[in-house]
This record gives structure tokens, sequence and C-alpha cells, in this order.
């Protein structure tokens, strides 16, 4: 299996060589280009088109807002992993609204960013915690999306699908958890996002939690 192809967009060098060295310890993962400004990002990305984008939001020439919305014309398959020291108000709803694949903190361990990564890839979005609450909270207070949708459309089961999803389970995992095969987690995920009218697994686990249907405490 061919690694994962990553670019590096992060105007601080010291903090681009350092994210550079912990993804190539991996051998599955492997940095095909750097960038210290976004516009240098962006063309680095539409000629490489690699398979993730790593970007910082607050860049030289081209935001990392900015960026992902150029990107997704340019290299419509690359998806964008943000990671950043970052959590204003203003830029995360920015960046769910636009469709980032991934939101991390700086204060990210190795090990988490390198699974991020992965996790990406196959296709499964991630959010840092800390995030995902202040989200949540913002969702609940402007009252962005509806909470009567849970109690009225959302089966059982999906309750419980999106529950393990929000506790960070993979697709196998809530599978094995449910006893059920991951081609029907998956069903279950299409539906909820149909009857929440949301466009990602993301933006289906930050609603149910600003509803208080699930919580992203961890199992004991």
């Amino acid at each position: 299996m061919e690694p994962v192809r990553i670019v590096l967009a992060e105007d601080h060098s010291l903090m681009r060589v350092g994210t550079r060295r912990i993804l190539e310890q991996c051998p599955d993962l492997t940095v095909v280009g750097e960038a210290d400004d976004g516009q240098q990002a962006l063309d680095l990305i539409t000629r490489l088109k690699p398979d993730i984008a790593i970007l910082d939001i607050r860049m030289p020439k081209l935001n990392g807002i900015a960026l992902v919305r150029r990107i997704k014309e340019s290299s419509p398959n690359t998806r964008a992993l943000m990671l950043t020291a970052y959590d204003d108000d203003d830029y995360i709803i920015a960046l769910m609204e636009i469709g980032a694949w991934g939101y991390l903190l700086k204060t990210t361990r190795a090990d988490e960013l390198v699974e991020a990564v992965r996790q990406i890839h196959r296709g499964e979005p991630v959010l840092d915690r800390a995030i995902a609450v202040k989200v949540a909270h913002l969702w609940a207070q402007h009252r962005i999306m509806a909470g009567d949708a849970f109690s009225t459309q959302l089966s059982l089961r999906e309750r419980e699908v999106l529950e393990y999803a929000a506790k960070g389970l993979r697709n196998k995992d809530i599978a094995a958890r449910l006893y059920i095969s991951v081609r029907t987690v998956e069903r279950h995920l299409s539906s909820i996002y149909d009857k929440l009218q949301v466009s990602s697994r993301t933006q289906a686990i930050l609603q149910a939690i600003s509803q208080h249907v699930v919580s992203l405490e961890e199992e004991k």
C-alpha cells in the first residue's frame, strides 16, 4: 500500500520541522512538500495533489480558512487537517462551515496527530475534544441546529451509533459493540446525516453534544 502523502503548511519553521519529523517516523506516512505561507501551500497542493494537507490557520499571504476553500477547487480529493494554536469562535465556526476534515490544537500529542492523519485518510473526521466542547456550546447558544430532530427522527439504533461515534470509536469498533456489520453502521450514519441535515460525522456529533443527547465523557 502506498504511504499517505502529506503537505505541511506552517509559517513557524521549528513547528513545521518538528511536525515533519513526527510524521516521517511512520512508514505509512510521507511528507511530499512544505510551505511557509498560504499561497505557497496552495501552489504545492495544486501541483502535488496530496492525500492530506496539514494547515495552520494564521499564515502570510493566504490564511488557512481561505486556503481550504481554494483547495476544494484545485485539489478536491485532498483532505484538510487544521493544526493550530487558535480556538477563537469565529475561526471555529468558519472551519465548520467550509468542511475541513480535522481540527487539532498544537497541544496535541505526537501519537494523536499521527492517528488523526490515518483516521482522516480512512474517511473519518477528527475533532480536538476542547474544540468539540466549544463548538457544542456555541451551537447551543445560538441555536444553530434544531434539537427536536433527535426526539422525533432518530431511531434508538441511530442514537446508539451516534453515541459511540461521539466517543471516538471507529466504524468497525461501533459495529463490534452493537453486533452489526460495518456496512450497517455506515448506513445508519448516512441516515443520521440526512435526518439532521448535516454533511459530516463531525457536524452530527457536535449537534448531538449541543443538545445533550450524547456526551464526550470517556466510558468507564
